[in-house]
């Protein structure tokens, strides 16, 4: 696990203590540390530890830079069952504290964000804000998170882009073998999840591409059966807000996570919930993915409210509300998707189904080889 905390203290050591009973330590890490500016805003010194190996579904009690208050998280579990939580579009809205809330009222493993953090769009002190914000949540589960439109941030002292959220979001990119903090995947109990960049270059010839495809090829359905892939700019979409943004970058990469039987692919950027069907070249097959939009976690833009009429076939249920989901992964072959609708009390649940993973299907394992001869150069390109 990573922990990464900011002090106002530019003298502050990157140090984690931890241990399994409250107030005893019997471990500590040292790690590195960053520090930023953007016109005239410098941010806290940004500290970065890694610490483990670490027991699965344990609870560990921790504390940063030597003082200060005790902390606690539990580690994911190394089998199944495996409960995610998937928001986008997050904000720091009164939306979205009510979505923090609801999530909070049921116990889960890891919470996946495809995109669009803070909000802040050059403002930095929103990043900060934003940080206190998600503290109570962010430090007791493993908060895994991907880039959005307005996490880019093009400023005149870092004409890269992406400085904030490179500096205070670091994910573990290096470990498995990306060169960039906008895309990079990891394992978590029999679950191969690959983070993608929708903002960064992905034709054929970049290094996400190339990334992603070494990256497929290494997945092992025996260790982890579920695949899943999390984007920000939806490839699938009947909203009218944001048509046809995600389109070159499926067109790029679709048949490589067809070929390679992921299971779902999860997006934001539209501000409301849509799952569709399985698809495959914009028709249904039962050996590509399901695709899913969250983009409803509570943003300061508010919700898309209009769709394309008449419904696509391939449109099982759209919504424009806010809200959270929750991808239960039970065994090998069978997960749960639900998708629970903000209200003033409680989160309702409005929609839900069942999943098989294709790990498990014969028909869709045995035209594999089939269609990895065939070329697809001039698919819809």
């Amino acid at each position: 696990m990573r922990v990464t905390w900011i002090t106002d203290d530019k003298h502050a050591f990157s140090i984690v203590e931890y241990g399994t009973e409250k107030g005893k330590y019997d471990a500590k890490a040292r790690g590195e540390d960053t520090e930023y500016t953007s016109f005239k805003y410098s941010s806290g010194k940004i500290h970065y530890t890694k610490i483990g190996p670490l027991e699965p579904s344990t609870t560990y009690f921790y504390r940063c830079g030597g003082s200060g208050p005790e902390f606690s998280f539990k580690t994911p579990p190394s089998t199944f069952p495996i409960e995610f939580v998937v928001v986008g579009d997050l904000g720091q809205t009164e939306w979205t504290a009510s979505t923090l809330a609801h999530v909070d009222s049921e116990d889960y493993d890891v919470f996946l964000l495809p995109g669009d953090l803070s909000y802040a769009n050059g403002q930095q002190p929103l990043w900060d804000s934003f940080g206190r914000l998600v503290e109570p949540y962010a430090s007791r589960r493993p908060w895994m998170v991907t880039e959005g439109n307005h996490d880019i941030e093009i400023v005149p002292e870092h004409p890269q882009s992406f400085t904030a959220y490179n500096s205070r979001w670091l994910m573990p990119y290096e470990e498995s073998g990306s060169k960039s903090n906008l895309f990079y995947s990891f394992d978590v109990a029999g679950t191969h999840i690959i983070m993608l960049g929708s903002y960064t270059k992905f034709f054929v010839e970049s290094p996400q591409y190339k990334w992603l495809e070494s990256d497929l090829a290494q997945v092992n359905r025996k260790k982890t059966p579920w695949v899943l892939v999390l984007l920000h700019a939806p490839w699938y979409n009947t909203n009218t807000a944001h048509q046809g943004e995600g389109e070159s970058m499926r067109q790029t990469m679709e048949k490589l996570l067809y070929k390679a039987r992921v299971d779902v692919v999860f997006a934001g950027h539209v501000h409301a919930y849509e799952r569709f069907t399985r698809i495959y070249r914009n028709e249904h097959n039962p050996c590509g993915p399901v695709y899913i939009t969250i983009g409803d976690g509570g943003n300061r833009e508010g919700l898309a409210l209009e769709y394309l009429e008449p419904a696509s076939p391939l449109s099982l249920y759209r919504e424009p509300s806010f809200g959270h989901g929750r991808l239960r992964i039970l065994n090998e072959t069978h997960a749960y998707w639900s998708w629970h609708r903000n209200n003033d009390a409680d989160a309702l649940v409005a929609d839900t189904v069942w999943l098989e993973s294709l790990s498990t299907s014969k028909t869709c394992q045995n035209t594999v080889d089939e269609e990895a001869t065939t070329s697809f150069a001039n698919d819809e390109l």
